[in-house]
């Protein structure tokens, strides 16, 4: 009689997991914010039937109790949904689902818009609509679908980042590719933003992608004044703080090329950033320069800040959010040598955990929320470190496609989370 006794506590796992939705599903209803900017006290829809929690029954079923409520822990917090596909009544008839579910509750859905051409370089991600005509019916589907609801939209990850003219030099020769997309997400952003209780943020990579300034400049041509701000670290590990600081510096720039002294105007590429500043001695002894390595290294940043914007207006500055569905160890760095080439650390990183939970109250300043964008145990594709092959060596199999579950993954974010994952209550 041995064997039985799994799945008897599995029964009761099952039994309290399901319990937990239900007391989670009835303390959502309570009154959702009026504005349509995030406040402290926002609070965020759980899907009681998300991949997480499918998993957590799977495992279940087969006597693996601890994953199992690892996955019923998962499943408890907020995630966001992903539109990346359909044609526009598609869109809006599942936009719409969503939200009049949240509303149901009191929450607010989170949800993030990736269907701009030409998406990801035509690489893991690839897709996207097939013109901007048919991107701008897409998204006016996708604002028609969220009508007088209230929905946090991200717009676009990578969108701003990666722009066409980033995937080579072949890629973009006359520059009205990436005029096409400059003018996508602008349209993008001023369409959601039209809706009455919907808050936009425009995708902005990450803390080690591209210089603070010209970043800035980036969401400036973007749109990013027609939305309430810009977005970090989706799909991404990097500390949270690291991101932080680094949109911190990303505000103060994009006010100092826009409403500092007059001749700073539109010279946001003035701007000091992660990777150089000219307050710094720059003298080769240690210490003395700017090191995107060596957060130790941005006091130099912040010393320019300090010395060109002062302190704005806080009203003045654009806020943004903070993906840290997968930072909670911070970014992996293989071993030196390991790889000659790429390897890829953004992609599938190994051994990685959840991070701060979602929530609308992070006590950073400018930091509205601490969001769970990137689906944890979704995979981000068939990742080779740039060995040739088709293996990923960092599991030893091909990875899956991107945007696929994956439960071994999802079982690792769990258990390696930092903090220690719990149930939302």
């Amino acid at each position: 009689m041995e064997p039985r006794r799994p799945r008897r506590r599995a029964a009761a796992a099952v039994a309290a997991a399901l319990t937990a939705f239900a007391a989670l599903t009835a303390t959502q209803a309570q009154a959702a914010p009026t504005r349509n900017t995030l406040t402290p006290a926002t609070r965020f829809y759980v899907d009681p039937h998300g991949k997480a929690a499918r998993q957590a029954l799977v495992d279940f079923r087969n006597g693996d109790i601890d994953n199992g409520v690892n996955m019923a822990r998962l499943a408890s917090w907020p995630q966001a949904e992903w539109f990346t596909e359909g044609t526009p009544d598609e869109v809006r008839a599942k936009v719409g689902t969503l939200v009049r579910r949240a509303r149901a509750v009191g929450r607010t859905p989170v949800l993030v818009a990736y269907n701009v051409p030409g998406r990801d370089c035509t690489q893991y991600s690839s897709g996207g609509a097939a013109s901007s005509a048919a991107y701008r019916q897409w998204i006016d589907a996708f604002a028609a679908g969220i009508g007088t609801g209230e929905a946090v939209v991200v717009v676009e990850p990578d969108g701003t980042a990666l722009l066409p003219e980033d995937c080579g030099p072949a890629a973009d020769p006359t520059g009205a590719l990436t005029d096409a997309r400059i003018a996508d997400l602008a349209y993008a952003v001023k369409t959601l933003k039209a809706k009455p209780r919907t808050t936009v943020y425009l995708d902005a990579g990450n803390v080690q992608w591209r210089p603070v300034g010209e970043m800035a400049q980036r969401l400036l041509d973007a749109g990013v004044r027609y939305g309430d701000g810009f977005a970090l670290n989706v799909s991404n590990t990097h500390p949270t703080d690291h991101n932080a600081r680094y949109g911190t510096w990303i505000a103060k720039c994009m006010w100092f090329a826009t409403e500092g002294p007059e001749e700073a105007r539109g010279h946001a590429e003035r701007c000091a950033d992660q990777y150089y500043s000219s307050a710094a001695p720059n003298d080769g002894a240690p210490g003395n320069a700017v090191s995107a390595a060596d957060p130790s290294t941005w006091r130099w940043t912040d010393a320019w800040f300090d010395q060109n914007t002062g302190t704005p207006p806080a009203d003045e500055l654009r806020h943004f959010v903070i993906d840290t569905s997968r930072n909670g160890l911070g970014a992996w760095t293989p071993e030196p040598g390991k790889y000659t080439g790429d390897p890829e650390a953004w992609c599938n990183a190994p051994g990685r955990g959840l991070g701060p939970r979602p929530t609308a109250d992070t006590g950073v300043p400018l930091v509205d929320a601490f969001l769970w964008i990137k689906v944890p145990g979704e995979s981000d594709d068939s990742c080779t470190r740039n060995t040739g092959g088709t293996i990923d060596p960092e599991y030893g199999i091909v990875d899956p496609p991107a945007g696929a579950w994956w439960p071994d993954q999802a079982h690792t974010l769990a258990r390696n989370g930092a903090p220690r994952l719990t149930f939302n209550r």
